[in-house]
């Protein structure tokens, strides 16, 4: 049977964009309840400044009880030195990079220019890598952008091109930020990335990430997949939102994603029912707006 890798990002792409603060303790109940559902793959938080993100201050906190998960690859967001020296202090296994594909959006989510961005990241994924650590290179917007529109395919490629180059065994997320993708531009674009770049054993190094504003998150999930791509990130409960991207809503939600690969008869390793349990504990935390249909589906229900 074939198998996907769903990377869960709930606890820190679902939460960030949330006004009021959600208690530590919630997040850590929900970390535990995407475990115990199957989940092995995990961003649990962002090492960002706590001015700019709030919700995200006690990241320290959660990637702490996420560490104790058995076999539970925890992943921290990083935009700068600053958050990548933490992550290694605080013993993440997984770094995610991050810069967008246009410059308008890069100004407004870390106020930089592109090229600023990549000589910088570049520069820790070598420390990272000399760290023993994994590295997710995340590149935003590479299908439209909320500020100048549907992005030129070449001109997203580059920038794969670009941090494909940085390191020979780094994962690469082509993520579509505002989730307006249409799913023949995810078949183009993530096909060309799987089929062009790989690494040094043969294996993809491409990821998509994937928001389902315009109710598209699953079709563009589907077209990653059949270009090749077979590590998938979703949240739990459909929550999430850039607060830089005007517009963007929640990701993919991780019950949807897994339903779809179930109904192809692709592997994910997630437990049903303890799957649902757990974005319905998502779905309910205080101030989020929850996704996906799944849960709302009886038969669904029923099928746990």
């Amino acid at each position: 049977m074939s198998r996907v890798t769903i990377s869960e990002v709930a606890p820190r792409d679902g939460l960030q964009s949330i006004g009021p603060f959600v208690a530590t303790q919630t997040k850590i109940a929900l970390v535990n309840a995407l475990h115990a559902a199957g989940v092995r793959r995990m961003e649990v938080g962002s090492f960002v400044s706590p001015k700019a993100v709030p919700q995200m201050a006690d990241t320290g906190e959660v990637l702490q009880a996420a560490l104790r998960l058995p076999g539970l690859e925890s992943t921290v967001l990083v935009p700068n030195r600053r958050g990548f020296e933490m992550a290694r202090q605080a013993g993440a296994h997984r770094v995610g990079l991050f810069m967008s594909v246009t410059e308008s959006h890069n100004k407004a989510n870390v106020n930089r220019t592109c090229a600023e961005s990549f000589a910088d990241l570049a520069g820790i994924v070598r420390d990272a890598v000399a760290a023993g650590m994994k590295v997710r290179f995340n590149l935003s917007c590479c299908f439209h952008c909320p500020f100048e529109g549907v992005v030129p395919e070449r001109a997203a490629l580059d920038w794969v091109e670009r941090a494909i180059a940085l390191d020979p065994w780094m994962e690469v997320a082509i993520c579509d930020t505002t989730g307006n993708a249409a799913p023949d531009q995810v078949a183009r674009v993530v096909g060309h990335a799987v089929r062009a770049w790989t690494a040094p054993d043969g294996s993809s190094r491409i990821a998509f990430h994937g928001h389902d504003t315009y109710g598209m998150g699953v079709a563009n999930v589907a077209a990653a997949w059949n270009a090749g791509c077979t590590v998938i990130d979703s949240a739990a409960g459909g929550l999430g939102g850039c607060p830089f991207a005007p517009g963007a809503t929640g990701n993919v939600a991780t019950e949807d994603v897994a339903w779809l690969f179930r109904r192809m008869g692709v592997a994910t390793g997630l437990d049903w029912s303890k799957l649902l349990a757990a974005a319905d504990l998502a779905a309910a935390v205080p101030g989020s707006l929850p996704g996906g249909r799944m849960r709302a589906v009886p038969a669904a229900r029923r099928a746990a």
